[in-house]
């Protein structure tokens, strides 16, 4: 990105920001509570007719400059309040306007189910809703953290930086079955497949609303949502104006047993932002946001003994062979005369990647009314930030950045979009290859002089079997502790010179010799939509749309087979919905088809139906069969790593194996170990041209398919109504049937055909096996097995006649492997029970509120490529986050003091990712000033 064109379009909008248009008048006012005699802040006000709206500040008050003369009509609207429609007869009288409070959200808006504005209660599939309020006033840190309250949420924790929203199983650290939009744009790096959690986002002072739509909802947004979407909105410049700021300050890590810091290890916490938005009449407004947080990431500091060819009652610590699941380097393993299985000594993780982590985010927006009812919108972000990424290995994302440009053009009955990603990995590297990495720069051979890194581990393992068969004169034989100090003679230790240096420059070295990450993909998205509902009569409710998408790899062939220029590729689809309203509007029927097609694959068609009955305005069942699939990520299709001098990670486009002859002619990596034990067995017995038949037979040609979608089809049953005037109820319950998951196969594929003229298999590939001539691949591919999946959701809020609001959700999810091979199915990764609690109040005491929300989940098996596909137990946890809040209206200032995990309980969210603990923060948020 050019850093100097984009300071001086940020200084260009400040600048004109000064610049003053005329006005005829002002509508002004002030918005209150009629019972409390309190001014409401947040209340949303639009000048009906002109598009033209505002919000009120700390003090309830508002302005609207109009230059329309004569009568207006004002909507006034407001979480928790029955909306009004006020008639201004002489605009430059100021206004008073009460509210009365709602008797539960069932009249709330939702875009998320339908791509259309319906009323919550309506919605022909669950949907969850964080509203403005709902977000300034969350418990937690960050409003991306105070997602996890809602029902049916599953948050996993990497990393202070990075957190991975899911729904209804099948959970990951780098979820690429989720989607997550803000502002109708997929945030997600093109390379990774997924969206880093809110790491590319929004910060808080420019959150709007928040809609969560669980389950598959690829019949209208398309490949990416199989398992929900999460749509995110960004505050508009025309109605959200004037100079907002937030400082926040905390503490992590007290009391942290894995932090030598002192009596407490407590580090600093900084999150800062601030925000400006300006209107130029009805015509012109802009914003332009910053932020940036700064603090000390989470330690991953899990050494339990993870070797599976080590008995159980024999690991630990003074396990020759131990490989501990946050220590890196000491995977690599040899078996040794006499001594048995030995690895070599492996480094911390804290010892090879920087917890120091930020996040900076900068954006900015233009908008231009062209008519009152149509708008032009040019938006450009740029985010840049260091996490640490649990996938099959621990990464540090460092200094990586994400450029986006969006340019839209929307009506009342359409959008049409197209916007832009561009990554740059930068500095980021994985750990576990640069404690490998490390291990191989220092080794000495026996004569002390130290080897090329090619011949670092053969030494390594030379120097402990000869000290441990004891001829080594000066070291005792037979004593593996005494084997492994010899053979560790001159290693590098951590925080010395000559370590720290071999680290920034093996970090600094992309590709197998290194251990740096090079990523400087792309995409580029084309979108619209338009509702014809109108334009046939109000007979239906018609919804079409479609887009386009292109994507452009380049790794430098560090990941891919890219050294000879980048890898492109494309895919599009189209949609098409129509909703009926029967039997005097109280049932509503909706019907909707998606096509698909990537041009790798062949195109599929995903429909989903639903209907809606109102019994009454207060009771709303309603039913729906939805179908999702998901396209592979560019890793899937296209990765062709070599990880070893025999083993290749090949990707399952057809194209990127092109030539290679793996697919066609490989053997089963199973057969090829039942035939390598039988031939051991018999071949003292028989010699090896016998042993070889005896046993060729029993290898199996490879039957592998080319990569294709995962699918999904579903049925859900929910209900949301209002039992009496106060407590309102939402549930639902869904089963899903699962198949094509995306997974890897290890294949032998030999120079010769397997399969001799007799069908059968060919000594001469047989012998390639036994002489070491045959390759290995990892190759990713599809199971045929069908799994199934069913939970249920269930969420109680209560509204007290003092005024507090106590929310209670629960969620059940279930997992039905069937007849299916273990091997052949995505980890599930989701506790069965989990619940939410919460309790508020926004006025306890005059300008004093607060929140507090408890979370607890059962504990769990999790199954990731981090700890080779073994399942990890994460125990069962809970977390207590609170804030209490006062409000200084005449400064239009907040005060907040709060914590995340309130009891300080150092819990893990997947196995192999850090232990979080408490954060304590205090924060200071001046709002809407300079309007």
């Amino acid at each position: 990105m050019n850093i100097k064109k984009h300071a001086l379009l940020y200084a260009w909008l400040w600048l004109i920001s000064t610049v003053t248009m005329a006005q005829s008048v002002k509508v002004t006012g002030l918005v209150m509570d009629p019972v409390t005699r309190k001014p409401l802040p947040g209340a949303s006000i639009i000048i009906k007719g002109q598009n033209k709206g505002t919000v009120t500040d700390h003090t309830g008050s508002f302005s609207i400059p109009t230059n329309r003369t004569g009568p207006l009509t004002l909507q006034i609207s407001m979480v928790g309040y029955e909306p009004q429609t006020v008639s201004v007869t002489s605009a430059n009288a100021p206004l008073t306007i009460h509210l009365n409070s709602a008797t539960s959200e069932l009249d709330e808006v939702v875009v998320g189910a339908s791509r259309v504005e319906e009323r919550l209660v309506r919605a022909p599939v669950t949907i969850e809703k964080m509203d403005a309020r709902s977000i300034r006033e969350t418990p937690s840190a960050t409003f991306y953290e105070g997602i996890n309250n809602l029902k049916g949420v599953d948050m996993v924790t990497s990393g202070l930086t990075y957190r991975q929203i899911n729904t209804r199983g099948f959970a990951s650290t780098g979820n690429s079955r989720f989607l997550q939009l803000i502002d109708g744009v997929d945030n997600q790096p093109a390379g990774f497949g997924f969206s880093v959690g809110n790491m590319f986002g929004l910060s808080d002072l420019d959150a709007e609303s928040v809609e969560l739509v669980p389950g598959a909802a690829s019949a209208l947004y398309g490949p990416a949502a199989f398992n929900g979407a999460l749509l995110m909105t960004s505050k508009d410049p025309f109605t959200y104006q004037g100079l907002s700021v937030q400082a926040k300050v905390g503490v992590n890590h007290l009391n942290d047993p894995n932090r030598n810091a002192g009596p407490t290890g407590a580090a600093i916490y900084n999150d800062h932002a601030i925000r400006y938005a300006k209107a130029f009449g009805n015509r012109f407004a802009f914003k332009v946001n910053a932020s940036y947080m700064r603090g000390l990431d989470w330690f991953a500091t899990d050494y339990t003994d993870v070797n599976q060819s080590t008995p159980s009652e024999q690991r630990g610590a003074q396990n020759p062979a131990r490989n501990g699941l946050n220590i890196y380097g000491d995977e690599v393993v040899r078996t040794l005369p006499g001594a048995g299985q030995v690895s070599r000594t492996g480094y911390l993780e804290k010892d090879l990647t920087d917890y120091n982590v930020y996040s900076l985010k900068l954006n900015g927006a233009l908008h231009y009314r062209i008519t009152p009812k149509l708008e032009a919108i040019y938006a450009v972000n740029y985010a840049k930030g260091t996490a640490n990424y649990t996938g099959s290995n621990r990464f540090s994302v460092n200094g990586f950045s994400l450029t986006q440009h969006r340019l839209e053009i929307r009506g009342k009955q359409f959008f049409v979009r197209w916007y832009s990603n561009a990554e740059d990995s930068h500095d980021s590297y994985n750990t576990r290859s640069l404690g490998q990495q490390i291990n191989r720069t220092w080794v000495r051979d026996l004569n002390g002089n130290v080897v090329t890194p090619d011949k670092a581990d053969d030494t390594w393992f030379a120097r402990y079997t000869a000290a441990y068969s004891g001829t080594i004169p000066t070291v005792t034989g037979t004593d593996q502790t005494a084997a492994r100090t010899f053979a560790d003679q001159g290693r590098l230790l951590p925080g010395t010179p000559e370590y720290e240096a071999q680290k920034n420059r093996l970090t600094a070295i992309q590709g197998s010799a290194g251990a740096g990450i090079l990523s400087q993909t792309s995409m580029w998205h084309a979108d619209g939509q338009y509702n014809l509902t109108s334009a046939l009569n109000n007979v239906a409710d018609v919804l079409v749309g479609g887009n386009f998408r292109q994507y452009s790899l380049f790794t430098n062939g560090t990941l891919f087979d890219d050294k000879g220029g980048r890898i492109i590729y494309h895919e599009f689809g189209a949609f098409a919905q129509i909703s009926k309203a029967l039997l005097a509007d109280k049932l509503k029927l909706t019907v909707s088809g998606r096509y698909d097609k990537n041009q790798n694959f062949a195109g599929y068609f995903t429909p989903r139906a639903s209907a809606v009955y109102s019994a009454t305005d207060r009771h709303h069942f309603r039913a729906s069969y939805q179908t999702g699939f998901r396209n592979p990520t560019p890793s899937d299709q296209f990765i062709k790593l070599s990880v070893g001098p025999t083993v290749t990670i090949l990707g399952g486009a057809p194209s990127n194996s092109a030539g290679m002859n793996v697919y066609e002619n490989s053997y089963t990596a199973t057969s090829a170990n039942l035939f390598g034990a039988g031939f051991g067995a018999d071949v003292n017995k028989v010699g090896p041209q016998q042993a070889l038949l005896n046993n060729k037979d029993k290898l199996q040609k490879s039957n592998v398919p080319y990569i294709a979608p995962e699918r999904v089809n579903s049925f859900e049953i929910g209900y949301r109504g209002l039992l009496n005037s106060r407590l309102s109820v939402d549930a639902n319950y869904y089963y899903g049937v699962y198949t094509n998951f995306i997974l890897n196969t290890v294949v032998l594929r030999p120079d010769s055909p397997v399969l001799g003229s007799d069908g059968k298999p060919n000594a001469a590939a047989a012998q390639e096996i036994l002489n070491g001539k045959a390759q290995l691949f990892q190759l990713y591919t599809n199971a045929p097995d069908k799994v199934s999946a069913q939970g249920a959701t269930l969420g109680l809020t209560y509204r007290t006649a003092g005024g507090y609001q106590i929310g209670a959700n629960g969620t059940w999810s279930s997992f039905n492997i069937r007849n299916a091979d273990p091997n052949n199915v995505a980890a599930f990764n989701t506790p069965r029970f989990k619940t939410n609690v919460t309790l508020g109040h926004r006025n306890i005491a005059p300008n004093i509120g607060f929140n507090v929300a408890w979370h607890w989940q059962e504990s769990f098996d999790w199954v990731s490529s981090f700890n080779a596909l073994i399942p990890g137990r994460v125990p069962a946890y809970h977390l207590l986050d609170a804030q209490v809040n006062y409000r200084v209206p005449s400064l239009k200032t907040v005060l907040k003091l709060g914590a995340t995990n309130l009891t300080n309980q150092y819990v893990v969210q997947a196995y192999g990712s850090p232990a979080v603990g408490g954060l304590y923060y205090v924060s200071i948020v001046f709002d809407q000033g300079l309007k």
